[in-house]
């Protein structure tokens, strides 16, 4: 069974190492708010991560996956999403991420911005905002592609354990999967924070939320339309 085990982290490792839209939300968030924002945003990823586990061992994801109607809704939805943060970055290059573009309430998020920039006490409350918002954009990003319901469904049975239940076995590798996915985002996040004084200069900022947004609205195109 350890042997098993082994193999299975090993090829969850290299999934895990191959990048996509996960990280491309990640180096927003990590470039422009800082390290903590980045490392939220990697642990809203996690939770999201946890979901489709959840789904995948009561056997919700296998429903996913099998329906055509379901899985387009669930596709669509996660395509416009990441497209919508592509636009974002592509059409305010150098600006903060706003915390209303995860959860829809512009408004809001643009305010707490604006607020942290005027005063001190704005700047808690910025900063505050900045960690919710990093959390969720990192949660809906995840939630929101349904490929994660394909490969759980798909591959996690035929790498689970013999010897344990499947759902046991399952469950196990879910965890495996999460805690890989903590790491490698979490040590990025860690390089990029090392650089951030670089990526902060006006012109290099710009530069990398012009390529972050047509990275994003690339993976919501693929996602659309495979």
């Amino acid at each position: 069974m350890l042997t098993a085990l082994l193999g299975a982290t090993g090829v969850l490792a290299l999934l895990t190492l191959v990048p996509g839209p996960d990280m491309a939300v990640v180096t927003r968030r990590a470039v422009t708010r800082g390290r903590g924002d980045g490392l939220r945003t990697v642990a809203g990823i996690a939770v999201g991560l946890l979901v489709w586990g959840a789904l995948t061992v009561a056997g919700l994801a296998a429903l996913l996956a099998a329906s055509a109607e379901v899985y387009l809704v669930v596709k669509i939805a996660g395509a416009a999403y990441l497209c919508l943060l592509g636009i974002r970055s592509l059409l305010r290059p150098g600006a903060e991420p706003s915390e209303g573009g995860a959860t829809g309430g512009g408004a809001t998020g643009g305010g707490a911005t604006g607020g942290a920039a005027a005063t001190g006490g704005g700047a808690t409350s910025g900063r505050a905002a900045g960690g919710g918002g990093a959390w969720r954009t990192g949660l809906v990003a995840n939630v929101l592609n349904p490929k994660i319901a394909v490969f759980y469904t798909g591959l996690l049975p035929a790498l689970a354990p013999p010897g344990l239940r499947p759902a046991v076995g399952m469950a196990l590798l879910v965890l495996v999967h999460v805690l890989l996915t903590a790491l490698w985002l979490g040590t990025y996040v860690y390089v990029l924070s090392r650089a951030r004084r670089f990526f902060a200069r006006p012109r290099v900022r710009r530069g990398l939320d012009r390529a972050t947004g047509v990275v994003l609205i690339g993976f919501g195109v693929r996602v659309a339309t495979t």
